[in-house]
């Protein structure tokens, strides 16, 4: 375990007490969803990021469990000094609605017959993912995440989080996805969930009792996506055309070359981790989903309100760059705040899982660069030019503020009350407010940049500045505390 780790960590559970509604119409009740938290959650409760994992990933995302030979699937990116800096947010990972690692899905308990749901349980989207995610985050007391990240089909579950929730993320980081399921990406699911169908021993889902798993149809199905997660030139690279524990071929039909060991490898490991319905469920979840709204792209994009920062693998013929650029342009169209990158690597689509140094650097560009939105408190208290000191004292008092913004009838910024024109209308006697408060009030946009804010603070001595927007009303504050921690 190296240092930079979160250290030992235990998967829990939420228990979502009311029924989930799912796209399709049908109704689950008591489910249960697997979690893992890292970091701790600030007293305002503004620097959580919930990490969306990928097809066949789970919680745990990063640190150990006890016993385990490896740490959780995104540790080269998780953890102390790391791009997801545990010491500075409270990241949030969960298992997926239809998995099979402690969320609710086809091989748990169904409530009406005490047995494994099977084929009972009701096909689910990504959108039904997201809700169910979002019922986690509400119960922390959340109202809006730092940032939502994921990668594949976990970039798809962002991406819904940035349709559905816009205003509950202030970032989004969707990595090697796609805004909906081409044919040919169907096509590779489709040709999986045909290989678990063909194994007798699946036996229409109900193979849990049998104690004879369909290992065999899983274990291809796996084996046939493993190859469009990889590139021609990391399979080359890797493998060559390399013999397996051999010095010539063997002129028959059992393993002669390496790449060939690799895939029976993936394919036997994967059948001792994973449910082969819960295959079938998510990649049918992957399959349908398509955020078009009448065929278009840009209509679909239409309400975004967070800064978006999409990245792609050059090599990634899975969910190639072109299927992110795109993005990029109905983003852009709508006016939405998104940047771009693109991943150098041979690795293919699961770069997103192996190019600590890209994604690290990256991430942490995207996540540090702060605008004043990102860190204003919008939930104010503002005050009224006619009212008298006392009324500003009270409110101060009550509202355990320094600072109260006065404002027009219709919120326009005109000046601003301080706990030290408090005191001054004392020494000077006066009762009114506007005989004391400060008019030549300095002031920031939202759209400024926490460092542009901090040189003007420090240049003319403030600790709190009105946020106002082009027709001056006040949208928020900012002050020297929120800054002095996000700097630090």
């Amino acid at each position: 375990m190296i240092k930079e780790s979160v250290g030992i960590v235990e998967t829990k559970y939420f228990h979502i007490e009311e029924p989930i509604k799912l796209d399709s119409g049908k109704v689950l009740d008591n489910v249960t969803v697997a979690y893992e938290t890292y970091g701790e959650l600030n007293k305002e409760k503004s620097n959580a990021i919930l990490i969306c994992h990928a097809l066949t990933g789970d919680a745990h995302a990063a640190g150990w469990h006890k016993g385990d030979k490896k740490p959780g699937w995104w540790e080269i990116v998780i953890g102390p000094g790391k791009a997801l800096d545990s010491e500075k947010y409270f990241i949030i990972c969960s298992n997926v609605l239809g998995g099979c690692k402690g969320t609710t899905g086809p091989s748990s308990i169904n409530p009406k017959t005490n047995k494994p749901y099977g084929l009972d349980f009701p096909v689910i989207t990504i959108g039904d993912m997201v809700n169910v995610q979002k019922k986690l985050v509400d119960s922390f007391g959340i109202s809006q995440l730092t940032a939502v990240i994921g990668g594949s089909m976990g970039g798809m579950q962002v991406l819904k989080w940035m349709v559905k929730y816009p205003e509950m993320m202030k970032k989004a980081i969707p990595i090697a996805t796609t805004a909906m399921s081409s044919p040919q990406q169907i096509a590779f699911n489709d040709v999986g969930r045909q290989a678990i169908f063909a194994d007798p021993n699946w036996n229409k889902g109900n193979y849990y009792e049998t104690g004879e798993l369909p290992k065999n149809g899983l274990s291809l199905a796996r084996m046939i996506a493993h190859i469009t997660y990889l590139s021609d030139e990391s399979m080359d690279i890797k493998f060559g055309r390399g013999l397996q524990d051999k010095d010539e071929i063997s002129y028959d039909f059992s393993v002669d070359f390496q790449v060939e060991s690799y895939l029976k490898h993936q394919g036997e490991s994967f059948v001792k981790r994973f449910d082969a319905n819960s295959y079938l469920y998510i990649t049918k979840a992957v399959d349908l989903f398509d955020l078009r709204i009448n065929d278009s792209l840009i209509d679909g994009f239409n309400n975004i309100e967070s800064k978006v920062h999409i990245i792609s693998v050059d090599s990634d013929w899975l969910y190639p760059t072109e299927q992110s650029t795109e993005m990029v342009t109905a983003l852009n169209a709508n006016n939405v705040d998104v940047s771009f990158s693109e991943i150098k690597s041979n690795y293919g689509h699961d770069a997103f899982l192996l190019e600590k140094g890209q994604l690290n650097f990256i991430l942490s560009k995207f996540l540090s660069e702060s605008i004043v939105e990102d860190l204003m408190m919008e939930k104010i208290v503002t005050i009224r030019e006619n009212a008298n000191v006392q009324d500003a004292a009270k409110m101060m008092l009550d509202k355990h503020v320094t600072h109260i913004p006065v404002v027009t009838d219709d919120y326009k910024l005109i000046g601003i009350v301080t706990s030290w024109d408090l005191s001054k209308s004392i020494a000077t006697n006066s009762n009114q407010l506007k005989d004391i408060m400060t008019t030549t009030v300095k002031y920031c946009h939202a759209e400024d940049t926490i460092e542009e804010i901090a040189r003007m603070m420090r240049k003319f001595d403030i600790s709190c500045l009105p946020v106002v927007d082009g027709d001056m009303k006040v949208l928020g504050l900012i002050t020297t505390d929120q800054i002095s921690n996000l700097l630090s």
